[in-house]
């Protein structure tokens, strides 16, 4: 056992775990690709003061959970814990307001946030984040919550719920604000200690919280789409009809507030029935302020984030397909010493005639480098030996069916490559 580990919260994705999550990639790039949304790289940290003006310094997140550390030019640098306001950042940075709009982009990568590990979520997990800056249709919002479905869909979910909600918007929320800080100071004894500590400073947060007391008492808590101004109702009833123009099932959910002050007007989450009470696949919604926050112009936006883990975890319990696994076509077989450079010329050109291949490069015996063919699951056996090299031949056995044929080694790279895509079109 290695004398240093991983750090708590955190952890290996290992190969065979690996080629799941590459189909996850895949196929929501795809996904992305047929809505439009094009791939960005953003950087892994960014100045604490993109996050904490952009988040919220009331937030769980600013608060408790970031990874903060200053460097060697005495900067505050913090690790992301979401990728939204570095979206919105790069939008305003490269200017990108002079592009067609909305500008819409998508992104994979590692989050960073300090809180307690359990099962599907981690110190350091990855997201798939994707936005749309530019525009403030009701139609924009539409399409991020379609995309997420659509993406699940094409990964095999079936299980999924949507659930929508409004948050309002500076002109009316404060309204709201002061309606719900007054409800939940009635009973501010029935809530657990961080909900009232919330209750100075963002009540609109103890709606999230999924201690049972807390959410006793959210049952009874005001409305928010009862104190909706009309541009907020007027967006919410445009989403909720483009929603059901494409035939996408969801219902209202009250207590829908999303954990990050940048949310503006629409707010959901895709629910799964495959986990637990933590249940959320993806969340997201309208941020049209965010911009502003972090030191720009206003950029109205709507995008929607989804851990990977939990996308992973959800499809193995409902029992979705990742495609084949990957496995190795060929494996090459010395039988002595001589013979492993040949073997070696051969295997670099199946691999370069686009035929996966692996050799042993140890001194074994051919049942031990047959062994490890087999537990490698390899479709053929290349075996070369002291006579095959005089005669300028390979063995080429069939690990399936356990035929074997003695062939020239030149033509064994067409050889494999022609039997390979006649097994994969049948």
């Amino acid at each position: 056992m290695a004398e240093i580990s991983a750090p708590r919260g955190v952890r290996d994705i290992l190969p065979d775990e690996s080629w799941k999550w590459a189909h996850v990639f895949r196929t929501i790039g795809e996904t992305a690709r047929n809505f439009g949304y094009s791939e960005v790289h953003l950087p892994i940290f960014e100045h604490t003061e993109l996050f904490a003006r952009g988040i919220g310094d009331t937030t769980d997140v600013v608060e408790k959970e970031m990874y903060t550390f200053t460097d060697k030019g005495g900067r505050s640098i913090t690790l992301r814990p979401e990728a939204t306001a570095s979206m919105v950042r790069s939008y305003l940075e490269h200017r990108m307001d002079i592009l067609p709009q909305p500008v819409k982009m998508w992104c994979t990568g590692p989050m960073f946030r300090y809180e307690r590990p359990q099962k599907g979520r981690y110190r350091q997990f990855w997201q798939v984040d994707f936005e749309s800056l530019g525009s403030p249709h009701p139609y924009a919002d539409v399409e991020i919550i379609a995309l997420s479905l659509e993406a699940f869909r094409r990964l095999g979910l079936t299980s999924l719920e949507v659930v929508i909600n409004s948050v309002g918007c500076p002109a009316c929320r404060p309204a709201y604000r002061k309606e719900l800080s007054d409800y939940f100071a009635s009973r501010s004894e029935e809530l657990c200690g961080t909900c009232r500590d919330r209750l100075e400073r963002n009540p609109l947060r103890i709606l999230d919280c999924k201690r049972e007391g807390c959410r006793k008492v959210t049952e009874d808590a005001p409305d928010v789409l009862g104190s909706l101004c009309e541009e907020c109702r007027e967006h919410f009833d445009s989403v909720r009809s483009g929603l059901d123009s494409l035939g996408a099932a969801y219902h209202i959910d009250k207590r829908l507030v999303r954990g990050l002050d940048y949310y503006t007007k629409t707010a959901y989450e895709v629910l799964s029935g495959a986990l637990g009470s933590q249940n959320a696949v993806c969340g997201g919604g309208r941020y049209d302020n965010l911009a502003e926050a972090i030191g720009g112009p206003p950029v109205p936006g709507v995008g929607f984030a989804a851990g990977v883990d939990r996308i992973v975890m959800v499809m193995e319990q409902e029992g979705c397909s990742f495609g084949p696994e990957p496995l190795i076509d060929v494996f090459g077989v010395a039988l002595d010493e001589p013979s492993r450079t040949e073997l070696f010329r051969l295997v670099d050109a199946l691999r370069r005639a686009g035929i996966s291949a692996d050799m042993d490069y140890g001194k074994r015996s051919m049942k031990a480098q047959m062994k490890s063919a087999s537990s490698r699951k390899a479709r053929f056996a290349c075996i070369i030996g002291e006579s095959e090299v005089a005669a300028g031949t390979v063995v080429v056995k069939n690990l399936q069916d356990g035929e074997q044929r003695e062939i020239p080694v030149s033509d064994a790279p067409l050889d494999i490559r022609t039997q390979l895509l006649s097994t994969r079109k049948g």
